[in-house]
């Protein structure tokens, strides 16, 4: 017996009324089966949607999907979902990362938006827990969400930027978790970045007194040695009449 799925509340006002748009140059097109630039590019956006795979691999290629695709047996929203349960996202994205960031890319890439809350998190996280990778991308498909913002024929986009960074930078495929676990060598910056933001300093701890003394890096005053007879002393006396 499957667990039911969570009720959540969104955590503001601005996730509750339609969002504002304006098109601008980094807009992303809207891919539809009778766009006049052809099926190919419907296939080519939906892998670098779903795989965030700019140099798309031949490796890669669902080729029965995409000739479901083009002979119109299938639409684009069914493309998408057979894309996501596929074996190359799952080593792609589900195997690196755990439940909580696994969703929060998963949304990135299938409803253009990051995770709400922690609730939300958690209330998907029991449906990958339970129904595993398949269950788990029905129901985000199946969502009225989903087909509210893209329907049958559309290729996800990403809809709601809360950053001037697009989706596959502010969520890349690894997390910091991983690259730790697999070893990958990271700069300087990155790792003073993950301590800051996994261990904030409090407020009259002495390891931040000593922290700034090492950002003032002071350098000794240089000696001289001075002779007594290099002084010289000014004439104080004045002329008398």
């Amino acid at each position: 017996m499957s667990l039911p799925l969570l009720a959540d509340r969104p955590t503001t006002q601005n996730e509750r009324v339609p969002r504002y748009f304006v098109a601008s140059d980094e807009t992303p097109p809207v891919y539809r089966p009778d766009d006049p630039t052809g099926i190919d590019n419907i296939i080519r956006a939906a892998y670098r949607q779903i795989f965030s795979e700019h140099l798309m691999l031949e490796s890669y290629r669902q080729k029965a999907l995409e000739s479901q695709l083009r002979n119109g047996a299938i639409s684009v929203k069914e493309f998408v979902r057979g894309l996501g349960k596929s074996e190359v996202y799952r080593d792609l994205v589900m195997v690196p990362n755990d439940n909580y960031r696994f969703i929060e890319v998963t949304f990135q890439r299938f409803l253009g938006r990051p995770t709400y809350s922690q609730q939300e998190r958690i209330k998907y996280s029991i449906i990958v827990a339970t129904k595993g990778l398949d269950g788990f991308i029905d129901a985000v498909v199946d969502s009225e969400e989903y087909n509210a913002a893209f329907g049958d024929d559309v290729v996800p986009y990403q809809r709601r930027r809360l950053s001037e960074k697009p989706a596959n930078l502010v969520t890349p495929r690894y997390g910091a978790r991983w690259r730790d676990v697999s070893g990958v060598k990271r700069s300087t910056r990155e790792v003073v970045r993950t301590y800051r933001l996994t261990r904030p300093p409090k407020a009259g701890d002495p390891e931040n007194f000593l922290n700034m003394a090492r950002m003032l890096n002071p350098k000794p005053a240089a000696r001289q040695n001075i002779s007594v007879f290099d002084l010289k002393i000014p004439d104080m006396t004045t002329n008398r009449r």
